[in-house]
C-alpha cells in the first residue's frame, strides 16, 4: 500500500456487520480540507444526518490525522476525533497528541470511520493492511492503564499504542474521554461517550511503513528552519519546557482572569501552592515529556510522595481541580488528574462540573441528603473532588446526575445559571470578563466553551504575536476570525497549536506546500480555514443548535469583584454583530446560501 503523504487512505469499519473496508479520499477534497479535523468534519456532514441522537447506532466515530501527522514536521503527532457530541449536540472535534495518530499513520491509514454498533465488546487491530475486530468481553470495565497494558501484551508488539475509553466512557457520561498512551487525551465533548455506545474499548495499531513526500530536501529545509524558530522563542523554547502548560497559572492569576470557585472570582489566593513553579519546587517534577516529533516537550513525568506517578496535570486540569474548586492541595490535584486518565474523563468538564455542584450545595440548592453520606461538596474539599469522581465515572449515587454535566445537572435543581458553560460545555481557565476577544471566541466555538478554537489569551495576555489591550473591544471581532480560521488549519494539518506562540500562517503554508507540492497561497490556507469553521457551524445549524446560543452565562455580565481586572464585565454581545458581517453571515448568525456556495460546502 502506496504510503506517500498524498495517499490519503480511509478505513471503514461497520461494527454492526463486521465489514472492514479501504477506501481512497479524493486528492481534490484533500487540498479543500487537508485531513484531520476539516476532513473528518466534511465526511461526518455529508454521512450522518446531524439531528440524530449521538449515542445513537446512526452516529459515526472518526479518528482523523492531520495531512502532516507521522510526519517530521514539529509537532506533527496530533490526531482529531470527531463525531456527534453528547455533551453538546453540537460536531465534535477533539484533539490528542503523543505517539497514537503518528503510529495509525505509519500503518497507512489517515481516517478511521467507525460505523454502528457491536453486539458486544469489542477493540480494533490494526498492524499495517492486516485490520481485525477482536473480543474485548475481557476489557470490559478495565480502567484505560489496564486496557493499555494488557492489549499490548496481546498484540505482542510493545510498540503499538493504544487509543482506548476507561470506565466513564462504558457508563456513557456526557463528558467521557478517549485515552491514548495513558495519558494524552481527546477529551472534550464526550467522545469517549460516543465510542462506548459502539461498544467498542479500544484500538491498538503498530505501522511500519515511513510517509514520502513530495520534495524531500525542501521539506526538511523547511522542517529545520521552522525547528529553530520554536526552539529560540521564549515560550515554545523556554516557559513551555521548563514549567510545561501550567507557566500559565501565576500569569493568569497576576492578570486577573485565573477563575475560582466556580467562576465567582478572578484570583486564587493559593495559586502558589498549585502552580507550575509549585510542581517543581515540591520535587514532584521528575522530567519533561514530549508527543511525537515535538521539539517543545510541555508534558510532566510526575511521582507523588504517596507513590502515586503519572503525567500532568496540564494548566487546564490542575486548575479544574486546584482554583475552580477552590482546593490548594496540589497533591489531590495531580492524584484527580491522575484518576481522570485512568477512568476516561475530560479533566475540564469534571472540575468544572464539581466546581458547579459546589456552588450548588453551598448555596442550599443542593440538599445534602442527595450526597448519600458522601463528603459535603465544599469548595477547598480535597476529600470531595476525589470522592465524587470515581461516582461519576462509574454513575453511582449523585455521580450518575453529575455524568450529565453542570449544565443538566444545575438545571435538574432548577438553577442552569450556576453553570458556567456554553452550549453545555463547561468553560475552560480563563474569565472572560478578563479578555474580551477571549469572550467572544468562547460564544462562538463550534464546540461549545472551549479555549483552543482561537487562543486570542496569546495576544490579549500573552502578547503573542502582539500585545493587545485585553479589555478594548475594537478589532477583536476581526482578531478572532483569524485566529479561529488559521486554528482550524493547524488542527487539519495535524500539528499541535504551541507551534503557533512561535509560528505564523506563512510558516504553516510553507510546511504543508513542501510537504505535498500544492503551491497554496497563505491567503488560500486561511481560505481553507474559514471553510472549514464555516462547514462546523453549517453543521449546528442543520443539528438544530441556533445562534441564540452564541452567548455566556448571565454572571458575566455582572463586574469581575476582584483582582487586576476588578469592575470589568463581557463585551461579547457588543462584538457579535460585528463578527457575523466580518463572517459573511446573516445578521442573525445563520449563513446565506451564497456564502455557502463561495467556501464550495454545498
Amino acid at each position: 500500500m502506496s504510503n506517500d503523504i498524498l495517499s490519503v487512505k480511509a478505513l471503514r469499519i461497520n461494527l454492526s456487520t463486521g465489514q472492514i473496508k479501504e477506501e481512497t479520499i479524493d486528492g481534490e477534497l484533500v487540498k479543500k480540507y487537508l485531513g484531520g479535523r476539516g476532513l473528518a468534519s466534511k465526511i461526518l456532514l455529508d454521512e450522518i444526518d446531524p439531528t440524530i441522537d449521538p449515542l445513537s447506532e446512526e452516529n459515526k466515530l472518526i479518528f482523523a490525522n492531520g495531512l502532516l501527522t507521522g510526519t517530521a514536521v514539529p509537532t506533527a503527532g496530533r490526531y482529531m476525533v470527531v463525531t456527534k457530541g453528547p455533551l453538546t449536540g453540537t460536531i465534535a472535534s477533539s484533539n490528542s497528541g503523543g505517539f497514537f495518530g503518528a503510529e495509525l499513520r505509519k500503518a497507512g491509514w489517515s481516517l478511521l470511520i467507525i460505523e454502528g454498533k457491536a453486539d458486544k465488546p469489542v477493540y480494533i487491530s490494526i498492524k499495517d493492511s492486516d485490520v481485525q475486530i477482536k473480543d474485548a468481553t475481557h476489557l470490559w470495565g478495565k480502567d484505560t492503564h489496564e486496557t493499555t497494558d494488557m492489549l499490548l501484551e496481546e498484540f505482542g508488539d510493545s510498540k503499538a499504542r493504544v487509543a482506548c475509553i476507561g470506565p466513564a466512557g462504558e457508563k456513557l457520561v456526557k463528558f467521557a474521554a478517549i485515552i491514548n498512551d495513558k495519558a494524552r487525551a481527546a477529551g472534550r465533548t464526550g467522545v469517549g461517550a460516543v465510542m462506548g455506545s459502539k461498544n467498542l474499548k479500544a484500538v491498538v495499531v503498530r505501522g511500519s511503513e515511513r510517509i514520502e513526500v513530495m520534495d524531500k530536501a525542501t521539506f526538511m529545509e523547511a522542517i529545520k528552519s521552522k525547528v529553530d524558530i520554536i526552539r529560540k522563542n521564549p515560550i515554545t523554547g523556554e516557559g513551555l519546557p521548563k514549567l510545561g502548560t501550567k507557566v500559565l497559572d501565576s500569569i493568569i492569576n497576576q492578570s486577573g482572569l485565573y477563575p475560582t470557585k466556580n467562576f465567582q472570582f478572578g484570583t486564587f489566593e493559593y495559586t502558589e501552592e498549585v502552580s507550575g513553579e509549585a510542581l517543581v519546587n515540591k520535587g514532584y517534577l521528575k522530567d519533561n515529556k514530549a508527543c511525537y516529533a515535538c521539539p517543545i516537550g510541555c508534558g510532566r513525568d510526575v511521582e507523588l510522595p504517596t507513590g502515586k506517578k503519572g503525567e500532568g496535570p496540564e494548566y487546564e486540569s490542575g486548575w479544574a481541580f486546584g482554583a475552580d474548586c477552590g482546593v490548594k492541595d496540589l497533591i489531590a490535584v495531580t492524584e484527580a488528574n491522575f484518576m481522570c486518565n485512568e477512568l476516561g474523563l475530560d479533566t475540564i468538564s469534571a472540575g468544572t462540573t464539581l466546581a458547579a455542584a459546589m456552588e450548588m450545595y453551598e448555596k442550599g440548592y443542593l440538599p445534602k441528603e442527595d450526597l448519600e453520606n458522601g463528603p459535603e461538596l465544599r469548595f477547598g474539599s480535597s476529600e470531595a473532588i476525589i470522592y465524587y469522581l470515581h461516582k461519576i465515572a462509574y454513575r453511582e449515587g449523585i455521580g450518575d446526575k453529575l455524568a450529565e454535566g453542570s449544565y443538566r445537572f444545575c438545571s435538574s435543581y432548577g438553577h442552569p445559571e450556576i453553570s458556567m458553560t456554553v452550549k453545555k460545555q463547561e468553560l475552560p481557565a480563563y474569565d472572560p470578563r478578563g479578555a474580551q476577544g477571549h469572550a467572544l471566541e468562547y460564544a462562538t466555538s463550534n464546540r461549545g466553551g472551549c479555549h483552543v478554537r482561537g487562543y486570542m489569551i496569546s495576544p490579549e495576555i500573552l502578547g503573542v504575536p502582539e500585545k493587545l489591550d485585553p479589555q478594548t473591544t475594537e478589532g477583536k471581532a476581526g482578531w478572532v476570525k483569524i485566529f479561529q480560521d488559521l486554528t482550524a488549519v493547524i488542527d487539519s494539518a495535524g500539528l499541535c497549536l504551541f507551534s503557533s506562540f512561535a509560528l505564523g500562517a506563512d510558516d504553516y503554508a510553507e510546511l504543508i506546500n513542501a510537504g505535498t507540492g500544492f503551491g497554496l497561497s497563505t491567503d488560500e490556507i486561511m481560505k481553507i480555514g474559514e471553510r472549514i469553521w464555516n462547514l462546523e457551524r453549517y453543521f449546528n445549524l442543520k443539528a438544530g443548535i441556533s445562534p441564540e446560543e452564541d452567548k455566556l452565562p448571565d454572571r458575566f455580565k455582572e463586574p469581575l469583584p476582584d483582582g487586576a481586572q476588578k469592575g470589568s464585565y463581557a463585551h461579547y454581545e457588543e462584538l457579535l454583530p460585528e463578527y457575523y458581517k466580518l463572517r459573511g453571515w446573516n445578521e442573525d448568525g445563520t449563513i446565506p446560501e451564497e456564502k455557502l456556495k463561495e467556501l464550495e460546502i454545498i
